[in-house]
């Protein structure tokens, strides 16, 4: 297929904010939250900044430099660079799919919340049973995920130039603004309990910020660096094929080296300011218990965090749930695009055609997701202890199995098969300087290996710690 009927990114200003529109998700705004709360506040925050500039950067660009170099999606991307190793494209292609459906049920949660808080119901979300009772129904989970499913869509039948880069360079500065302006807030707040006890936004800073290694075992550490080095999957979107699809829409005289570490700033800053937005707040009002919310601090906590705000709150609630549904949007059209390039590059078929059955595929696998929550409810034990649905275990397969897999299978293939220098070349390609370089040999062949096999026997349950 030709770069012209493929499309391309205009420059590198659409490129990294589609990059970044891709990793900033319900993923960081949740899951990165409740992590730092849970892992010591800053001993999480310390060890994530460090994963990201050695060991996220070394996937990100091992990925972004495939796609540029075989101009080609995740499916036939792994073949191009070496035969044999085509299988991991298959893999990598799989993680999106299993992904699609499940991001799009999530996706209808936020914009129910949204209309309610518009609304001026919000007060209702703060019931303690609303959002258990609100996914049990049979209808209306159904109906809001087709209207994300649609916003989605809309984005990726457009294509990548007016489609994909037009959308990212509105919605991304929009995202960005709300993010500050709630986390700004966020520190002026101050609230005094039934007890009498009074909190702070400043405070919950504290907490999030500053390390605490009181009490904390060498095999508690461990965890917590395990703990972050999940959340990188999700925070710079890597063993998703995502990078590569968007690799492979990067033209060749962009300097790779350059757009990458844009990319890695801001993902590491809005991921830093999603904590910032949410932990203060929560603490104030619910204290440290609030923060162990998990999952359900988007959807339970918050609500709960805003009726607590008093006139604020609605204003507030509006604003945050505005702000998910962008981070949403622009992480589910990177995860659709996923699918539709590697149906187009595999199959030869129109970006049209393509998307239309990606769309008519998450409709349908999103509807099973939703129903698994009342007609096709179950509870199946996972092999990492949890107890799950329909959801979890489509959830445990692509980011417990899955993506480990995906990054390790990478890992071996650049760093001792085809050897660094294939990544390397591609990222100087146009006399450009390939800037800690070292370091990313290191992390191919040795470091990288290590992590993502301790953290895959981790997550299929064969390492308990």
């Amino acid at each position: 297929m030709s770069e012209k009927k493929r499309g391309n990114f205009s420059g590198t200003i659409g490129f990294v904010l589609a990059a970044a529109g891709s990793a900033v998700g319900l993923g960081n705004i949740w899951r990165f939250p409740y992590l730092a709360a849970k892992d010591h506040g800053g001993v999480f925050i310390l060890c994530y900044i460090i994963l990201a500039l050695t060991f996220g950067f070394a996937l990100l660009t091992t990925e972004i430099a495939i796609g540029r170099k075989t101009k080609q999606s995740p499916l036939t991307a792994y073949g191009k660079i070496h035969k044999k190793w085509k299988g991991i494209g298959v893999l990598a292609c799989l993680v999106p799919i299993i992904i699609l459906p499940y991001y799009c049920a999530i996706g209808g949660w936020v914009i129910k919340y949204f209309t309610i808080f518009v609304t001026g119901k919000g007060s209702m979300a703060a019931g303690d049973k609303y959002f258990t009772e609100y996914i049990k129904g049979q209808t209306e989970p159904i109906f809001w995920m087709g209207v994300f499913l649609a916003l989605t869509a809309i984005v990726v039948f457009s294509g990548v130039n007016k489609g994909i880069e037009k959308y990212s360079k509105i919605l991304m500065p929009l995202l960005l603004v709300l993010i500050i302006g709630i986390s700004v807030y966020s520190l002026t707040i101050s609230h005094t309990d039934s007890n009498g006890v009074t909190r702070t936004g400043l405070e919950g800073l504290k907490i999030y910020l500053i390390p605490d290694f009181t009490g904390i075992s060498l095999k508690e550490f461990f965890v917590i660096l395990m703990d972050a080095m999940g959340q990188l999957f999700f925070s710079i979107s890597v063993a998703m094929g995502i990078m590569i699809a968007y690799g492979s829409y990067v033209k060749k005289d962009v300097n790779l080296m350059k757009s990458i570490n844009q990319i890695e700033i801001f993902d590491t800053v809005v991921a830093l300011l999603a904590g910032l937005m949410i932990v203060p707040a929560v603490f104030t009002f619910m204290g440290k218990e609030g923060m162990s919310a998990g999952p359900g601090l988007m959807f339970v906590s918050l609500p709960k965090v805003f009726a607590a705000m008093g006139k604020a709150g609605p204003v507030v609630g509006i604003l945050f749930f505005l702000m998910v549904i962008f981070a949403a949007v622009t992480s589910a059209v990177s995860v659709m695009e996923a699918i539709v390039s590697s149906i187009m590059d595999g199959f030869h078929l129109s970006r049209r055609k393509s998307a239309a059955l990606v769309t008519i595929y998450g409709l349908v696998g999103a509807v099973v997701v939703c129903l698994g929550y009342n007609v096709l409810y179950f509870e199946w034990r996972l092999p990492n202890g949890t107890v799950g649905q329909v959801l979890d275990v489509l959830d445990y397969i692509s980011n417990n199995c899955l993506m480990p897999l995906v990054a390790l299978l990478t890992c071996i293939l650049v760093g001792w098969v085809v050897k660094p220098e294939t990544v390397i070349d591609e990222v100087c390609h146009g006399g450009y300087r390939f800037s800690r370089k070292g370091l990313y040999i290191a992390m191919m062949k040795v470091l990288a290996p290590i992590l993502l096999f301790v953290l895959l026997i981790q997550s299929i349950g064969l390492l308990r710690l």
